[in-house]
């Protein structure tokens, strides 16, 4: 069966079990019983960027609750990391990138990336805001990590920075936002621009969201790979992304619409 009929019955199953949601509790199919008619099974990993991992936690949760007999593997990284290590042959069935420009270097194997998720910048600070930072202008006085340029979230800190006309020297330029906003919890930094995803339910970091945050908007896009070793699973996960409970999932998680 080729990739397109793949999609479409995993399309067709999806509609089916909404129908029967739509009849009443009775009608619903048991986990098993949806997965035995999908035959998704096995190995499903997935490539996601750093910023995803709590709302992909949770897909993954979901997920594998649909369909019990498939085991879900999370890689999280910076976007550039991921793409260059798929690249490379690493045995991954979903990338899940934090922009678009990650996705656009996998062109070859991505198969029809679509957009499902939006996320934009904020200031962290640690608790108490030993920097007494308020304004972008203020990263320039103060100890400051960013995400490298190479990553998402360092391209869209540059884009930020520049149109503000701000330069700032970063203490470390990191590999992920995840890496970033550890530094500034823990105090080894004054702040730091990470997503505002990233910082939702914490305690340890103070948020300032800066002017022209708006502006500028990383748009995510995700990807069943032409290689992968588990093709139904992927286009199953995909799926599921894109669908109203996995797109409930990531608005709980902060993210706006693609």
């Amino acid at each position: 069966m080729n990739r397109t009929l793949r999609a479409a019955a995993v399309l067709a199953a999806a509609a089916l079990a909404l129908t029967g949601c739509a009849g009443g509790a009775a009608s619903t199919p048991s986990p098993s019983a949806t997965a035995e008619k999908s035959g998704v099974s096995g190995e499903l990993t997935v490539y996601a960027a750093a910023s995803l991992s709590g709302a992909f936690d949770a897909i993954g949760e979901a997920f594998t609750a649909e369909n019990p007999d498939v085991r879900f593997t999370p890689v999280y990284d910076g976007s550039s990391t991921l793409v260059t290590q798929i690249l490379e042959g690493a045995p991954a069935d979903v990338f899940a990138s934090a922009d678009e420009a990650n996705m656009d270097k996998a062109a070859d194997v991505a198969v029809d990336p679509t957009l499902f998720a939006s996320n934009t910048l904020v200031i962290a600070v640690p608790a108490g805001n030993p920097g007494e930072v308020e304004t972008l202008s203020d990263l320039a006085d103060v100890t400051t990590v960013l995400c490298a340029p190479e990553v998402p979230c360092g391209a869209a800190t540059a884009k930020l920075l520049s149109t503000a006309g701000v330069t700032v020297d970063a203490a470390s330029l990191e590999q992920n936002v995840t890496a970033v906003l550890t530094k500034v919890a823990a105090s080894e930094a004054d702040a730091g621009l990470v997503y505002a995803t990233d910082v939702i339910g914490r305690d340890d970091v103070e948020v300032i969201v800066p002017d022209g945050a708006d502006d500028v908007v990383n748009h995510y896009p995700i990807a069943a790979l032409a290689d992968a070793p588990n093709t139904e699973a992927a286009d199953a996960f995909v799926t599921f992304v894109l669908s109203d409970a996995g797109q409930k999932i990531m608005a709980d998680f902060g993210f706006g619409a693609p």
